[in-house]
Parts: structure tokens; C-alpha cells; sequence
């Protein structure tokens, strides 16, 4: 069995947002495999499908972004899961618009939900498929950002991101991680937006400041 959770915010509210591109991420599955989310559990909707011989379920956390991991420590423990059996997808604001980066592990950048569920599972050895939402315009808050609609004219750029990163999900469960990231994975030159040039030799570069822990903050 393998578990994937999309992050996102519950509630109409957040619907559509730049946050809950994991939660889109999963419904495309849903809709690929008519494997509707009408159950419930452990503070989660979730969907159930078959991808070859594996059993897959699709998770939803319903308790906000920062204690997504409350939910799938809960399903990896009834389930008798490994960290290895979890797939994470979730937005990344220091990734181009559309671009996917997948990771066998590592440090949770920043990001809220993908924190607190390697904190709760105990190990940063937890798969992620992060999909890029752009980081903020100069002078844009960030928490305003990712909580925040993608412009129409973004939407067909998010819609085909959504379908490459559900791509992605059933490689990984069908194919496994290596494969997934083969074929799924920018170009190390592609993965983030390019840097504004150095007005002077000892100046920094410019961008974003802050670590995106300070951004990716919710209600």
C-alpha cells in the first residue's frame, strides 16, 4: 500500500489557491481513476485506488497546513506504513510556475505541512513532489501570495502542472522513485526563477528574503 497526501487548507475559502496545489494534485487522480473523495478519516479525506498490483490511497488533510502530519502519522500507524510508502505533494513558492522537483528526502524548506509530517514520523526521509507556484512579486507579502487565487492567465500553465505532477504520482507508485525523478525532474538550471543581476560586486543578490518557514503561514 502507499499513502500520498496533498497539502492544503480546508474550506471554500481556500479553493483554487497557490497553497493548495497538492490538494489539486490529488483531485486530478480522483477524477483519472473515478475515485471520489466521499470518506473520512483520522482528520482526512482520502480516496482509495488500485495503480496495477498496488493499493493506493489519496489523503486530504482537514486540519490546516501546519498539522497536516497529525493525520498521516494516524493512517501510517493503522496502516503499518513506512516513511518509504509516503508520497508528500505540496507547493514550493521558490520553484518556477509549473515546474515539479521530486526528493527522496531532505529538509522541509520552509514548508509548513511537509515539517510537520516528517516531524511526526520521525525522519526526513519522506518522498515530496513539489510543484512550483512562483515566489512573490517585489513588495507582495507572502503569506498574501500563497493564499492568494492564480491569475487566468496562469491557469493553463497550473492546469498542465497538475496533470504532469499526477503523472508523477503514479510513476512513483508504479515505477518507483528513481524513475519518477528521471523523468519528472527539471534541469538543475530550470528549477528556480532566474536572480536579478548584483548592482555592486559586494552587494547580495536581491529576492525574497526570509526563509519560506516564515512565509508559509496559515490560520
Amino acid at each position: 500500500m502507499k499513502l500520498v497526501v496533498g497539502l492544503g487548507n480546508p474550506g471554500k475559502q481556500y479553493a483554487g489557491t497557490r497553497h493548495n496545489i497538492g490538494f489539486e494534485v490529488l483531485f486530478e487522480l480522483s477524477r483519472k481513476f473515478i475515485a471520489p473523495f466521499a470518506r473520512q478519516k483520522f482528520e482526512a479525506e482520502y480516496a482509495e485506488l488500485q495503480l496495477q498490483q498496488e493499493k493506493v490511497l489519496l489523503i486530504a488533510p482537514q486540519t490546516y497546513m501546519n498539522l497536516s502530519g497529525q493525520s498521516v502519522q494516524k493512517f501510517c500507524s493503522f496502516y503499518h506504513l513506512a516513511p518509504a510508502d509516503v508520497l508528500v505533494v505540496c507547493d514550493d513558492l521558490n520553484l518556477p510556475l509549473g515546474k515539479l522537483r521530486m526528493r527522496a528526502s531532505g529538509s522541509a524548506g520552509g514548508q509548513k505541512g511537509l515539517q510537520n509530517i516528517t516531524q511526526l514520523l520521525g525522519t526526513q526521509d519522506v518522498a515530496r513532489l513539489r510543484v512550483g507556484i512562483d515566489p512573490p512579486p517585489s513588495g507582495r507579502d507572502a503569506k498574501d501570495w500563497v493564499l492568494g487565487a492564480f491569475s487566468k492567465s496562469e491557469l493553463p500553465l497550473v492546469e498542465t502542472a497538475v496533470q504532469q505532477a499526477a503523472q508523477a504520482v503514479e510513476t512513483w507508485v508504479t515505477q518507483g522513485l528513481a524513475a519518477a525523478m528521471n523523468r519528472f525532474n527539471p534541469e538543475p538550471d530550470s528549477e528556480r526563477p532566474p536572480k536579478k543581476p548584483r548592482k555592486a560586486p559586494e552587494q547580495k543578490d536581491s529576492g525574497p528574503q526570509g526563509t519560506e518557514s516564515d512565509k508559509n503561514q496559515t490560520d
